[in-house]
């Protein structure tokens, strides 16, 4: 019985599993590929040479419905003034290297094919007739389709991505917006939202959830070293974090992990509906889900996996944060703990594997959980940004007027513009200082920071500032502008 059901796991594990799944729902969404496609040996055989002209057989599409098979001139007698073989054996070769534009059919790679444009645009023999249903859905549909390439380059190799069309811009959008709630920016604008406009005290609880969901996530990922889902047939809509392993997805993690903790940690203490409030994280969460399918960053498997990881772990941690919290502000050998912690994490990340954004962003994570708690410590030992007192429990939810938006709104913007100032100077300085430090060359950024002691020291020295200068001075500069 046993045996049975673990069987029974391991199919449906690899059922899960199957790229092809992932690649039915982008189709499902509107999602097309641009493979290229080598044509087979029978496929280029048919192709001739007739009086000078390259020529193709294809199938009449008069409606017969006889399978007559006629000819059509590609193009025009070549112009260079060779013999007939050669030229039939030029404009074979040629059409040899012919792709179509397909949705992730036929067999692919990336040295035996050629793109179609560029065949075209260097060889003699241009094909002008029938296009491929991708190219003809595309034309057919006018603004309906698009073709895009991903929003950003690959993290390490700096590649662009494949370009891809787009049927449904609408869920294309809402996706891109889901997998951006797991992205730096979103985190840059939402924690300090968070802090600034609505609860200090929910907000340390909820940074210390989302750092260890990372942490663990990431970790989790350089042990178990999968691949991300093969393309083709998965369309590669993102490559930002492509070079990365993927099982389980961080972005399904913190996409579980901030809403749930979020609710969690507000209901009872603000009033507000209990289904508003649940509704609300579940929402979030399978946007932020499924928008990594779509993306083709993760299988279902590895969205499912990064799901209930985030929910486990949040379990554990729910019932500890109390405690964490408030030694991290009472006790007097907080900040020795706190340096030590959050560097050793990003000490025994890095001892993993080789070096990739993975490690990078754990370092990152841990440099600004860091940071937050040493301000959060220095706030409550000065008696700065007290919490509200019990007695005050549970708080309204104020009305809304256009004089608190327009402060609250004016915090967002001067304050994130303080911090993404502060991130860019102190990356400007901290890279050159730390390989001047180290000794390593500080020509080329992108290698210098795969340098384990530039890495750290830039992720933890430059966010660990930003996230400082979030909790404990930008609020001191709206005390001092009459904004708090």
């Amino acid at each position: 019985m046993a045996k049975d059901l673990k069987t029974m796991f391991i199919r449906c594990c690899g059922y899960l599993q199957d790229p092809h799944h992932v690649a039915s729902f982008q189709k499902l969404c509107g999602v097309q590929g641009s493979f290229p496609v080598k044509l087979s040996r029978k496929e280029w055989e048919n192709d001739f040479f007739v009086n000078g002209a390259c020529v193709k057989r294809h199938q009449d599409q008069s409606g017969n419905g006889e399978g007559h098979v006629g000819r059509q001139q590609i193009e025009g007698p070549l112009q260079r003034n060779v013999t007939a073989g050669e030229q039939h054996n030029d404009c074979s070769n040629k059409l040899q290297h012919e792709t179509a534009l397909l949705s992730g059919i036929g067999e692919t790679t990336e040295q035996e094919t050629v793109s179609l444009e560029g065949n075209r645009q260097s060889s003699g023999c241009r094909l002008t007739g029938k296009p491929s249903k991708a190219v003809e859905s595309d034309r057919e549909n006018g603004d309906s389709s698009e073709r895009v390439k991903p929003l950003r380059r690959n993290s390490l190799t700096g590649d662009v991505g494949q370009e891809f069309i787009i049927q449904n811009k609408f869920l294309f959008y809402l996706f891109t917006f889901g997998s951006e709630l797991g992205n730096e920016m979103f985190f840059i604008v939402f924690f300090p939202f968070l802090i600034w406009n609505v609860d200090a005290f929910v907000s340390r609880r909820i940074l210390v959830v989302w750092i260890w969901n990372l942490f663990l996530g990431q970790s989790t990922k350089d042990i178990v070293r999968w691949t991300r889902p093969a393309s083709p047939p998965v369309v590669k809509v993102e490559v930002f974090y492509n070079s990365e392993y993927s099982m389980p997805s961080t972005h399904a993690m913190s996409g579980t992990a901030i809403p749930f903790s979020l609710f969690l940690l507000t209901y009872g203490r603000w009033q507000y509906p209990f289904l508003f409030g649940l509704s609300l994280a579940i929402c979030w969460s399978f946007l932020v889900c499924v928008s990594r399918v779509y993306m083709g960053m993760h299988s279902v498997l590895e969205v499912i996996t990064g799901f209930l990881y985030s929910l486990l772990i949040l379990a554990v941690f729910q019932s500890t944060l109390d405690q964490i919290d408030s030694f991290y502000l009472t006790s007097h050998h907080a900040p020795l703990v706190i340096v030590i912690l959050h560097v050793g994490l990003g000490l025994l990340a890095f001892t993993l594997d080789s070096w990739s954004t993975s490690r990078g962003d754990t370092a990152q994570a841990l440099g600004t959980g860091a940071g937050a708690a040493l301000a959060s410590h220095l706030n409550h030992q000065l008696g700065l940004l007290a919490d509200p007192p019990l007695s005050s429990l549970p708080l309204a939810l104020p009305p809304l007027s256009a004089a608190l938006l327009a402060r609250s709104l004016l915090r967002l913007l001067l304050g994130v513009v303080v911090l993404l100032a502060t991130r860019a100077a102190m990356k400007a300085a901290t890279i050159p200082l730390a390989c001047r430090v180290f000794g390593l060359p500080a020509g080329d950024v992108r290698q210098a920071r795969q340098h384990m002691e530039v890495e750290l020291s830039y992720r933890y020295i430059v966010y660990g500032t930003v996230s400082f200068s979030c909790v404990c001075l930008v609020p001191l500069l709206f005390s001092y502008l009459n904004l708090s």
